[in-house]
């Protein structure tokens, strides 16, 4: 304190000899001013001088003023409480909520208070009800809502499905973080784990009654599954891909992407060459025709359990989806020494797609068919190399039943099946009658 007041006496000084040293220098024309009036001026100087350095040694002696602590936020009021692990309700329920994990989320990065998902709290009244109000995401995410309450999953809670899925199963509550974020549950890579912790959740599709039984499982071992796992993560397709997001409808709804009417359309989304040549083939005509019961994507590869068309598995098995709407072809086709060997899980011969095709199927009275007349020769030497003309005459689907197609093998076919009954009739009455006569002579002995 002491040397503040010395400081400040030595400034009076100082402003003191500058200002006599100004007075005798000013240039005045006027040379008969008095000392008296300088005298008085001198000493209103002072006085103004010595009321300034007074103020600022007064600042210096001045203890600094307090610095206002920033308010409370109303989430650090909130966490006040639920930020504590162990923070349970009278149920023994637990209430705690991460504050590292909301202060990660979309909500807390946005600025977005607490008190505005649960309105009916005030934090200038605490504690709060026990009970609150469920959020209503619909206040920020109208659109978003409308669209989730025509959907399979609003339709079944307006229905009383109390496990349905709504917005906290797939987004969360207190973390819910932008898709983009790699965390977050609606991230391209987590949707298969978020839409499976239902639909690949045993009890609860048993509970729920879901259609297709445990999905997730069968779309985890899928081609599409496995590449949501590897490399190719980011081009894979996920749920949303096929379902959509707040627009998933049921199967049967004639807008939903999984309707049959769109199913190509929904596939070819990804697989836009494949499309291109199914509707050039003769499934695609039929179903742009109008015909309904025409195979569509999934009535070859299914719909979560789509496998590697290379593999054995997968090339076996289509067969039988094939004799799904052909039953005849597969009867005649299983006769073949193909069909055999196929039935037995082999795939090195030839299957229905070998001669066929696989998209692209063209009836054979067409040119570009790869079994027309023109192309057959070419589509048997893929397997067989010396293939000829009188080769391919062979008929692959030669049914004894059918008289006109194949009158040869028809009446060979009938004889050959009464000449097992002749056979089978003759030596059974030879073995009745060899055996009433063993009995007979038994009996006379």
């Amino acid at each position: 304190m002491a040397l503040r007041r010395g400081t400040a006496t030595a400034r009076l000084t100082h402003v003191n000899a500058i200002f006599e040293a100004s007075l005798h220098s000013w240039p005045n024309p006027r040379r008969d001013i008095s000392v008296k009036g300088s005298a008085m001026l001198r000493s209103s100087f002072l006085r103004i001088a010595t009321v300034l350095l007074l103020s600022a040694a007064s600042t210096c002696w001045a203890k600094p003023a307090p610095v206002a602590s920033p308010a409370t936020s109303p989430n650090d009021t909130c966490l006040a409480c639920h930020g504590a692990s162990d923070a349970k309700d009278s149920a023994g329920k637990s209430i705690a909520v991460s504050a590292d994990a909301f202060a990660q989320s979309i909500h807390a990065q946005s600025g977005i208070a607490c008190t505005s998902c649960h309105a009916d709290v005030s934090v200038d009244k605490l504690p709060h009800g026990e009970k609150l109000k469920p959020v209503a995401c619909a206040n920020c995410h109208d659109k978003q809502v409308k669209e989730y309450s025509a959907t399979v999953h609003g339709m079944a809670r307006r229905g009383g499905n109390s496990v349905a899925a709504t917005c906290t199963d797939c987004h969360g509550k207190h973390d819910i973080r932008p898709s983009k974020d790699p965390a977050s549950r609606t991230n391209h890579a987590n949707l298969e784990a978020t839409c499976s912790s239902c639909h690949g959740n045993a009890a609860l599709v048993a509970q729920a009654k879901l259609p297709g039984g445990n999905i997730g499982s069968e779309f985890h071992d899928s081609i599409h599954g496995r590449a949501l796992a590897g490399a190719a993560q980011s081009a894979a397709p996920t749920c949303t891909n096929c379902h959509g997001t707040h627009n998933i409808l049921p199967v049967g709804e004639e807008a939903s992407r999984v309707n049959r009417a769109h199913v190509p359309e929904t596939c070819g989304t990804c697989h836009g060459a494949v499309l291109a040549k199914f509707n050039s083939g003769q499934h695609g005509k039929m179903r742009q025709a109008g015909n309904t019961a025409a195979p569509v994507c999934t009535d070859c590869h299914s719909a979560h359990e789509i496998q590697r068309h290379e593999s054995p598995k997968f090339q076996t098995a289509v067969i039988g989806q094939c004799g799904g709407c052909h039953a005849d072809y597969l009867t005649t086709y299983r006769d073949t020494f193909h069909g055999q060997v196929t039935a037995l899980g082999y795939s090195q011969v030839a299957t229905c797609a070998s001669c066929h095709g696989a998209h692209e199927i063209l009836p054979a009275s067409n040119p570009a068919s790869t079994v027309s007349a023109e192309n057959r020769v070419k589509t048997c030497q893929t397997c067989h190399a010396n293939a000829s003309a009188k080769f391919v005459s062979w008929d692959p689907h030669a049914s004894r039943e059918d008289k006109t197609r194949n009158p040869i093998y028809f009446y060979a076919a009938k004889f050959m099946e009464w000449l097992l009954i002749g056979v089978f009739a003759f030596f059974g009455l030879h073995t009745l009658f060899w055996f009433a006569r063993l009995v007979i002579d038994k009996v006379r002995r």
